[in-house]
């Protein structure tokens, strides 16, 4: 099985590219971003016609998260139990929930889409946000997995954090100053390991940029960060045989800013016959 994760920074801009990776990339699982579009807005036909079946969730033109799947997607959950919410200017319990996180399982895969706040800057409510979401967001992943310690889970999506220094080459990020790079950001990914879910691709591809920004020649220039991630348990990461870093999506007209990051797993009783689609 091939599972996949890319932020498409606007799924009705881009549905051609995306449908036509995955066919041509075998993918038999996608885990969108920032789709920027409510469901009746998404373009599904495009990915039945492929094969695929959605499950969507998108509350405006922003944010928004989504899964393309060839298998069947059972137990879909619009958000995490627990997942804080966000008002401009507003604090305390009962702030609008973000599209920003979408549960399927598949097979008898956990698998989340999830979309991490910005954070802005480190002095914005919005940097407060960010941090209680991933915290949050780990209590929710340590309680899955006390229920379960043999649940394959996933954790996959644009996580706004580049957790290593070689995980960021943008200059324009100034450390003790900028999100992305500060140290509560990089403590608050480092705490899901204590959890016993690590980043699985890594291992597999140690090198490479996920994002790249439009501005400035960024991409021309390398000048990019590793954002994008799939982090796994310990029953999942069992099954990664292989992953990659899609480097040539960011290429060629109208890409996104982000490119995709996909993981092979060997799943028991798989057939390894099916045929391919050209």
């Amino acid at each position: 099985m091939r599972i996949a994760t890319w932020n498409v920074n606007s799924i009705r801009a881009r549905v051609g590219r995306v449908v036509d990776w995955m066919v041509r990339e075998d993918i038999d699982v996608l885990a969108m971003q920032e789709i920027k579009c409510k469901p009746p807005q998404f373009p599904a036909q495009a990915f039945e016609d492929a094969g695929y079946e959605l499950a969507v969730h998108g509350l405006s033109q922003w944010n928004g998260v989504a899964f393309a799947s060839r298998l069947e997607m059972a137990d879909v959950a619009t958000g995490f139990p627990g997942m804080p919410g966000f008002l401009k200017g507003q604090e305390g319990p009962g702030l609008p929930l973000e599209a920003r996180a979408l549960g399927v399982t598949v097979e008898d895969l956990r698998l989340w889409s999830l979309y991490v706040p910005n954070g802005r800057s480190i002095d914005d409510p919005h940097f407060a946000y960010k941090l209680d979401w991933l915290e949050r967001l780990r209590a929710h992943a340590r309680d899955e997995l006390a229920r379960d310690p043999h649940l394959a889970l996933a954790l996959m999506g644009d996580w706004n954090v580049a957790p290593f220094e070689r995980d960021m080459g943008d200059p324009s990020f100034v450390p003790g100053k900028s999100t992305h790079i500060s140290e509560p950001e990089r403590a608050a990914f480092r705490a899901f390991e204590a959890e016993g879910i690590f980043d699985v691709v890594r291992p597999l591809a140690p090198e490479g940029y996920t994002f790249w920004d439009y501005k400035q020649l960024r991409f021309p220039r390398n000048e990019g960060m590793r954002i994008d991630f799939i982090l796994g348990s310990p029953a999942f990461a069992d099954l990664v045989t292989a992953a990659s870093i899609h480097r040539n999506e960011r290429k060629g007209d109208a890409p996104s800013d982000h490119v995709p990051v996909v993981v092979e797993l060997a799943l028991e009783g798989e057939d390894d016959d099916r045929p391919m689609i050209f």
